[in-house]
């Protein structure tokens, strides 16, 4: 299984042929300078109140995809608030997670043997404190403050789980089931993601036909909406348990 670049390969083969268009002939310059997957930002909306925004990349180089965000208060005065960095193989393989706040506290995860050991260091302390998990290494990564790593699984659970039958897009009977670690809450769990289909979805007062996905956990249930014309980007994102919208800028 491929991720990024590698995902909307794969995408392109078992969907549509939208997604098989070249990103560039000279492949020697691309592993060098590394090729942006995809970029942008999230407005995070709370009861009709625009209250964060998330910035982010996903950038691949020579087999290893790095996607680094960062999120910041609306009306803060701090320039970043929180930011992260994900690394993994193009076969999903996490390398390394780092998430750190400018208050203070930081934490990372990464594989050893058949664990993903979790440090963390609180505010205004030097010493980190270990957290094992006996799960593998290719363990999906939601940080409950990064909507990014919801593309990065819808992109997962498309490649691994879809195909195209009579032009359309079909997936396995039943949620597809995926392992993830929640660092912020040093807990693992598993999800759930199953594809709906398409629905007209109002952006900025623009009506679209967008891809709709559901992700579900044990306490909640979210409905992800992606742009199967521009491989498969995160447009917008809906926990109505939480009143809270995501909308891509």
């Amino acid at each position: 299984m491929k991720l990024s670049r590698g995902i909307i390969c794969v995408i392109a083969v078992i969907v549509v042929a939208q997604l098989g268009a070249a990103r560039g002939k000279d492949e020697k310059k691309d592993k060098l300078k590394g090729q942006m997957v995809d970029s942008g930002s999230f407005n995070v909306i709370v009861k009709g109140q625009n209250v964060l925004t998330e910035t982010f990349t996903i950038e691949e180089q020579e087999g290893i995809d790095t996607v680094k965000a960062q999120v910041k208060e609306v009306a803060g005065s701090d320039p970043v608030q929180q930011k992260s960095t994900l690394e993994f193989t193009s076969q999903g393989q996490l390398l390394r997670y780092e998430w750190s706040q400018s208050s203070g506290g930081s934490l990372s995860l990464v594989p050893n043997n058949d664990f993903l050991i979790e440090k963390i260091t609180g505010p205004g302390s030097s010493k980190a404190s270990e957290r094992p998990f006996l799960m593998p290494a290719t363990s999906v990564v939601l940080d409950n403050n990064f909507f990014i790593h919801r593309e990065v699984l819808a992109w997962r659970y498309l490649a691994s789980d879809c195909k195209s039958e009579g032009g359309s897009l079909k997936c396995q009977q039943g949620p597809a089931e995926f392992g993830a670690i929640v660092p912020q809450e040093q807990t693992s769990m598993s999800v759930r993601m199953e594809l709906v289909g398409k629905e007209k979805v109002s952006l900025r007062g623009v009506e679209r036909d967008l891809l709709r996905v559901d992700l579900s956990g044990e306490n909640f249930q979210w409905s992800l909406w992606l742009d199967d014309q521009d491989h498969f980007k995160l447009m917008r994102v809906a926990i109505p348990a939480d009143k809270t919208e995501v909308v891509r800028n």
